[in-house]
């Protein structure tokens, strides 16, 4: 993982405190396409437990794994003991057990593209389901989400994660799916989006900001400055677009 991926650790608690969670119908459409009880499941990069919250139920023993300690700790105060955390980079993982499901939230873009994908397989029981999800939070009117991208521009061009691979945003099927399509390991690739609608106080969206890796890497004088810029900017109530992108996909028999 990059120093962009570990930087995250050092505001845990922000990142508890204004990351929103995902909703129980990631679940069920997880659950859904597996077609069969999922017993066991691996998280790359579970971060502080947001959708390891969705797995962590009864009948099914999580592994929740990321590489910071800092966002273990703050994991495992709101996780029941049930819920076994490794502290390890999804590179250092080794496939001495194979799960059901292995899954990432928001996280496998930070993960190395060097055989991304014979690891995960190799982590999967035959037949086994990979499931990757998450997506952009901005506000939902175009003229606050302008008046936000004015507010940065000196500081941040933008602050999103371009496709790992380049695909086109207009394209239909997008990173991971792509992929996951060309790697010859999964199956069955689907892609679905879930859309949500949310609604935060502008110190609460401010605070979401404070977690997201383009402004972690700014200097602090500027990382002040710029969310100074963008609080004057935004109403006192901001709704807010969180649409989740999941993509799904079944590892291959006998690959």
């Amino acid at each position: 993982m990059t120093g962009r991926a570990l930087s995250f650790g050092v505001i845990a608690e922000a990142y508890e405190r204004f990351r929103p969670g995902y909703p129980a119908e990631l679940f069920h459409r997880v659950a859904a396409y597996a077609a069969r009880p999922i017993r066991t499941a691996l998280e790359i990069g579970a971060g502080t437990g947001k959708a390891t919250r969705l797995f962590a139920r009864p009948g099914i023993t999580v592994t929740a794994t990321d590489p910071d300690a800092a966002m273990l700790a703050e994991l495992r105060r709101h996780l029941p003991a049930t819920v076994r955390t490794v502290r390890a980079a999804f590179e250092d993982l080794r496939p001495d057990e194979r799960y059901g499901l292995v899954y990432a939230a928001a996280a496998l873009h930070w993960t190395d593209p060097q055989d991304r994908w014979s690891r995960v397989a190799a982590l999967l029981e035959p037949d086994g389901v990979f499931a990757s999800f998450g997506g952009p939070i901005q506000p939902a009117d175009p003229a606050v989400r302008e008046a936000v991208r004015v507010a940065r521009a000196p500081f941040l061009e933008s602050d999103d994660i371009p496709s790992p691979d380049g695909t086109p945003p207009e394209h239909d099927m997008q990173w991971p799916g792509t992929e996951l399509q060309r790697s010859g390991r999964f199956t069955d690739v689907r892609q679905s989006v879930l859309e949500r609608r949310l609604t935060m106080t502008a110190h609460d969206y401010v605070g979401h900001l404070s977690t997201v890796s383009a402004y972690l890497m700014l200097p602090a004088a500027e990382r002040g400055q710029v969310f100074d810029r963008i609080m004057r900017v935004l109403p006192a109530t901001v709704e807010i677009t969180a649409d989740v992108t999941v993509h799904l996909a079944r590892r291959r028999s006998g690959r």
